[in-house]
């Protein structure tokens, strides 16, 4: 598999990167990712795979689709069987490598939250980001990919732009009228990033939450971009 879709400088500039980073020069700010990069690939190549998580947990949805009550569990859990079209071993193996790459950002950033998530269409015909791996608090498994869903949802909004979202102050962004998905109180900062294929296509976003303000510096956000060229290689 290659080590990444797009190159950085390439990611940067079309998910609007560089606007998140303050002083920090574009050449340095490569630098970090780069070593991020290499680091991700070792870990990937000397660390075992985990057990496969075909089936999670999800929040009761609302009206409008969204959360109901927060830590409300549905009955059922979700199942990624029908949206990958089966549990063959490609699957299997990607969800393993999806894993290790949460594994590593968690170990890495020791962030709260952490979310990978492929467009693709599901049963019912829709286009939608799923979630094929990730750690925290159980969360939806699957966000609508249009324009009305998009006014209330980062990762919508950025699984149709393919530019990042960072918000370093969730309750300062919300004085400010922005709109926001909410399903965890506690989450004080989100980091939303695209996901790029080698075509250029979008091919789903990245998302990261804290229950700190301000953790999305220039260093977080090249461990998160690092990540972000890694995926779509082992995307299913």
């Amino acid at each position: 598999m290659s080590r990444d879709a797009v190159s950085v400088s390439d990611y940067v500039a079309r998910a609007g990167i560089q606007a998140y980073l303050g002083d920090v020069s574009p050449a340095a700010f490569a630098e970090k990712v780069q070593q991020r990069q290499t680091e991700l690939q070792a870990f990937l190549t000397a660390t075992t795979a985990p057990a496969v998580q075909w089936q999670y947990k999800v929040p009761e949805l609302g009206e409008g689709g969204a959360c109901s009550l927060f830590g409300q569990l549905a009955d059922e859990p979700y199942d990624l069987t029908a949206i990958l079209g089966g549990q063959n071993a490609a699957n299997q193996h990607a969800l393993a490598q999806l894993s290790l790459i949460a594994a590593f950002y968690r170990e890495h950033s020791a962030l709260d939250w952490f979310g990978i998530y492929q467009a693709r269409t599901n049963g019912a015909g829709e286009a939608v980001l799923v979630k094929l791996a990730y750690y925290g608090a159980p969360s939806r498994a699957e966000f609508p990919l249009n324009s009305e869903f998009a006014k209330i949802s980062n990762n919508s909004t950025v699984g149709l732009s393919g530019k990042a979202k960072v918000i370093n102050d969730v309750a300062a962004y919300l004085g400010t009228g922005g709109e926001y998905y909410t399903c965890d109180p506690k989450v004080q900062a989100e980091a939303c990033l695209p996901l790029f294929n080698q075509s250029g296509k979008i091919a789903g976003i990245v998302d990261a939450e804290d229950f700190n303000k301000n953790v999305f510096t220039a260093d977080a956000l090249a461990l998160l971009v690092a990540v972000c060229l890694t995926v779509p290689a082992y995307l299913p």
